[in-house]
């Protein structure tokens, strides 16, 4: 007789514990996203439905200013983090197996593994003995430490497209003498774009939402929007943190939906 296989689902308590840990995870964003609609001040208390704070939020320069900075920040760090992984995934996938390929590869993930306080206090010690000797304290530090860390995450949906490509079509444009550079421009690129696109809008999230390394590097007078709303916790809570959170959230799903769709497996 046929043994049954393993299933998971079917085991005690599955359904239970499973339930209690999506509760937990998506209860407190839900009770974020109802209060960031509350009349009143206080953010725990429900005082009636009311735009109030998206309003205050809109209206407010600070948060202007910090979401403007952001979105420069966040923009120019996906564009040079996805330029930098479209190479790194090429020189490990489109080539020949060579020695120290595997260190090529951890090197390009090392922000995935090294806790991300030790890179801040890294960037920060670096920078700050570059800010001494040129005296500049512009946004390029923020950036530069953005495409930093930032690499590793375009870098993967970009190489998981290369390794699902069929190499034909570009042994076939070589053997029809195209040069690497014209069979990179009409046969794998075009293929590519998915990948490209959702290595970026990652990238892209990633940056937009980090707090630490943006708290270490950043000098005074240029807080991006996470590291505003982190003063603002230290100072007075109101609902107007909950709306612009919500804003946060409304793009970061969006963006990280739209990653799935370009990144998924076409037959």
């Amino acid at each position: 007789m046929a043994t049954k296989g393993f299933n998971v689902r079917k085991q005690t308590g599955f359904n239970s514990i499973a339930m209690f840990c999506f509760v937990m995870l998506y209860l407190p964003i839900i009770l974020l996203v109802i209060y960031s609609f509350n009349a009143g001040e206080s953010i725990a208390v429900w005082e009636g439905f009311s735009w109030r704070w998206y309003v205050s939020a809109w209206e407010n320069e600070k948060v202007q200013d910090a979401t403007i900075r952001s979105l420069i920040i966040a923009t120019c760090a996906s564009l040079i983090a996805t330029s930098a992984a479209v190479l790194a995934a090429l020189a490990t996938t489109r080539v020949k197996p060579w020695r120290g390929q595997t260190l090529a590869f951890a090197l390009v993930n090392q922000p995935l593994m090294v806790p991300e306080i030790v890179t801040a206090v890294a960037l920060l010690i670096f920078f700050a003995m570059v800010k001494v000797a040129t005296g500049y304290t512009g946004l390029a530090y923020l950036i530069v430490a953005h495409s930093a860390f930032c690499i590793p995450f375009a870098y993967m949906p970009i190489r998981a497209r290369l390794q699902g490509m069929d190499l034909n079509l570009e042994q076939a444009g070589a053997d029809l003498y195209g040069t690497p550079v014209k069979v990179f421009r009409h046969i794998t690129l075009p293929q590519l774009w998915p990948g490209i696109l959702a290595g970026a809008m990652l990238a892209f999230v990633i940056s937009l939402d980090d707090v630490v390394i943006t708290e270490f590097v950043k000098s005074a007078g240029q807080d991006t929007l996470p590291t505003y709303m982190l003063g603002q916790l230290r100072r007075v809570i109101t609902p107007e943190i909950n709306a612009i959170s919500t804003a946060l959230l409304a793009v970061s799903v969006l963006m990280v939906i739209a990653f799935f769709l370009l990144n998924r497996t076409r037959k």
